[in-house]
This record gives C-alpha cells, structure tokens and sequence, in this order.
C-alpha cells in the first residue's frame, strides 16, 4: 500500500509537470518553449518529456505511475560537504545548470567523474530549496504592469478564504467565527460557488471546490494563495485525477490574486447588511448569502465588460463547452486515505466511530479510503486482498461466529513424536559420554594398599 501511495504521489507530480503542455489550442511554437523551460527546470529530457505525455494522452492519470520498484532512496549518494558545495555554487551564479554544477565539481577534485548523477543532484536541490524554478522565482521582481483575463469560461479559477462573522454555533451556545470559501471563474467574475463554515481547514476548500465543479464542470486550472488549506497532498491528487493544472501565486505577491480580492471587498457589504439581520445559524447566514449573491452581484452589470454584462450572464453566454465528470470519478478524485490498525475485535475507530473490518485482520494495520464529504461507508485495502467496504458497527444481541480455521493452520496427521525420539537419541548420546568417564583417584587408592 505504501508503494501505492508514493505511485500515485509521482503521478500526481507528472500531471503537475505536463500541464502547460495540456492547455487547449496551444500552438506547437509555443509548445517547444514549454517543453524547453521544463526540461531546463527538472532536468528530464524531451524525449522522457514525450514519453510521458504519450502515456497521459493513452491512459490519463494512472499512465503516469511509476513501473516496478522504482529507483532508491538517494539520501546516501551525495556527501554534506558536497552538497554544500553545490548550493554555494547555485547561489554565485544561479543560472548555473546541474551538469555545470557537477563539471565545476569534478574540476575542483570534489568529487569524481560519474561519481553523481545529474538528476540525483536535481532532486537533492529540490528538497533543500535551490531548484532552478526555486532560484528563478525568488529572482523575479516587480508586479505585472497591465491586468490579464482569460478569453472563455473555465480556463481559469480562483478561490480564497475570508474570515467572516461569529455566529453561536459553538458548544452551549457558545459563540465561533465562521469562514467564507468563494470559487470565481476568471473570465467573466462569475462566482461558482460560495459557502460559509464553521471551521477553516482544508475540507472546506475541497468541498466548495467539489460542488463547482458539480455545477459548472472541470476547469483547465485552479489559482489559488499560499495557504496552507490549499497546498496539501489532497488537492494536488484531486486536481492531477481530474486534469485541472495547479497554480499558486508568488509569495509576497497580493496583487497575483486581485481578483477574488476584490470580491472579498464586495462582500464586506453583506456583511454590513446580515450584521442588521443577526442571523442565529450558519444555514440561515448562507441562506442570506446566497440570496444577496444572487440579487447584488451575479446578475448586477460589472464594470469589467464594457457592455455591462452581469457575471451570470457573462459566464452564461460563453459558447466554450463545459466539460463535466461522472459522479464516481468526482467522488474517486477526492477520497482521502489514512491507516488504521484493527482490534481485537476485528474493528478499525475511524472519526469517533467503530467500524467492523473482520476477524481475520484483528492486529493488522489497513487503508482506509473515505470521501471526507460522506464517512457511512468507507473502502478497506489490504494487501493480498480485493477493496472492501464498511460500514459502520451495529452492535447486536449476539456476537458474531468466529471464522473457520484456514486449512494451512490445521493440524498434521503424524504416526510419532518426533519430539520424543529426538529426545530419546539425545539422552542414548549423553550416556554413551558418561560411560567414557574414569574415576583414576579410586585407582590410584587401590594401589597404594597393595
């Protein structure tokens, strides 16, 4: 299972790598430049480049997982000094390549010919912070000099959180802050969707995102911040199981996510308004929310288009077809996994509640795949054995029949104890030793008196 996980990790990474290259109408000039600036970053080459976008076009997202065991961990392979030595050679001249890091190494007698690999190095870079993408972008300055927006619908959507107001939702009463998640298309300002929670973790942006894209269909990109409820391992596989390319805006960069920004202003006036209404519940507060998004934006003229199109009507009167997934896949997309071990009852705790995986697996450690939108049920793995799934524990007025011993485990018909003749050959060699032994002090007694 765990081979699985880093195998769908990788291929999660390769979609996130391929889609530039993914991006309808792309021309093939344009094409070439990507594939150079990629290969540049990671130090694949075209050809590998081009076998993995056969692959991706061929069987989508499972096209991509590594075959076979996969290489070794490469923690050992580069000496501290030598590393140091390399990123002390990246930060002189950060446009140096990995092969000329490695040629000024091997000159200076650090290390020897063939002694690191190119792509070893790469990856070592990488985890410490000094890719070429690494050093690039912390190069690049200044903000975009004029404001960009894409030509159709769903080319490109972006989301934020904001906190909103306290509400008595807590416990006794007790009264708890909410948080407002928005998805806006950038193309024409239409909002998606948009929901308050009680909480501001990363189910919250997983789940405003699921139901967009329940409404409006799979977008070509995501855009979002920094934050850290949208840099998990979860988006990354969702997005890369569905085809959407990942982006975040440069850190320290406020102005790359101007747009929704500026939503989050317009808000301000909801806020102002259900303040005056004191609503007493989240569903009530959304309620209000949908109602005033509805009525005071999405289908208010924006001064975006000059013909003073509403947002709705804007997203409405796109002709770029809206590509949308089967239920099942949108589900697949978004399941979670975690481990487990099983009792001795042959159950897993999962979330406060018990769930019944089955006495042969008391003391084994399982996966446990769950849609975190929906926990009735969730799918056990276990190596050597198909899915299954659970639900959860009903306790009843009898306790379940115990399996039947597995026919490996039985006993073996046997005609003696081959305990008893090993021991009896033991005990027949231990007296043929005793009898050797002489007693010379009675001899040597017998002699004296004669």
């Amino acid at each position: 299972m765990k081979d699985q996980k880093k195998a769908e990790a990788v291929a999660s990474a390769r979609v996130q790598l391929l889609s530039p290259l993914l991006a309808e109408g792309l021309d093939p000039a344009k094409a070439r430049t990507i594939k150079q600036r990629i290969c540049e970053d990671t130090g694949l080459s075209e050809r590998t480049l081009r076998r993995y976008l056969a692959k991706y076009r061929e069987e989508g997202f499972g096209g991509l997982k590594p075959k076979g065991k996969g290489r070794r961990p490469s923690e050992s392979t580069i000496p501290a000094e030598v590393l140091e030595q390399a990123i002390l050679l990246r930060r002189e001249v950060p446009s140096r390549s990995v092969a000329q890091l490695i040629q000024i190494l091997e000159w200076e007698g650090r290390i020897q010919p063939g002694q690191i690999k190119r792509s070893t190095l790469q990856e070592r870079l990488a985890e410490r912070g000094y890719s070429t993408r690494h050093m690039r972008m912390y190069a690049e300055s200044g903000v975009a000099a004029r404001r960009f927006q894409q030509r159709h619908r769903n080319r490109l959507w972006h989301s934020d959180l904001k906190y909103g107001p306290y509400l008595p939702i807590g416990p006794g009463g007790a009264m708890k802050q909410v948080f407002l998640v928005t998805f806006i298309d950038d193309a024409t300002r239409f909002v998606l969707h948009g929901e308050f929670y009680p909480v501001m973790d990363q189910t919250i942006v997983e789940d405003c995102f699921r139901k967009a894209i329940q409404k409006f269909g799979v977008p070509e990109a995501v855009y979002f911040d920094n934050g850290k409820q949208y840099r998990t391992k979860w988006m990354t596989r969702a997005c890369s199981k569905l085809g959407i390319r990942l982006l975040f805006a440069r850190p320290y960069s406020p102005e790359a996510t101007g747009k929704v920004e500026r939503f989050n202003r317009v808000v301000d006036a909801f806020l102002s308004e259900s303040a005056l209404e004191k609503p007493k519940t989240l569903e009530r507060l959304n309620e209000l929310f949908a109602v005033w998004l509805s009525e005071c934006y999405q289908n208010k003229p924006h001064s975006a288009f000059e013909n003073k199109f509403s947002p709705e009507s804007a997203y409405r009167s796109d002709k770029k077809a809206l590509r949308f997934v089967d239920p099942d896949e949108l589900a697949n997309a978004f399941q979670h996994c975690e481990s487990r071990k099983v009792d001795k009852s042959g159950c897993i705790s999962f979330n406060g509640r018990k769930y019944e995986v089955g006495l042969p697996f008391i003391g084994c450690t399982v996966d446990v795949v769950f849609d975190p939108a929906d926990i009735t049920e969730l799918t056990i793995e276990y190596e050597g054995h198909e899915p299954w799934r659970v639900r959860e524990l009903v306790i009843g007025e009898r306790a379940g029949k115990r399996p039947p011993l597995p026919d490996h485990f039985g006993s073996v018909p046997a005609d003696s104890s081959r305990l008893l003749a090993a021991a009896e050959e033991r005990g027949r060699e231990r007296k043929e030793q005793q009898a050797q032994a002489v007693a010379y002090r009675r001899v040597n007694k017998e002699d004296r008196h004669v």
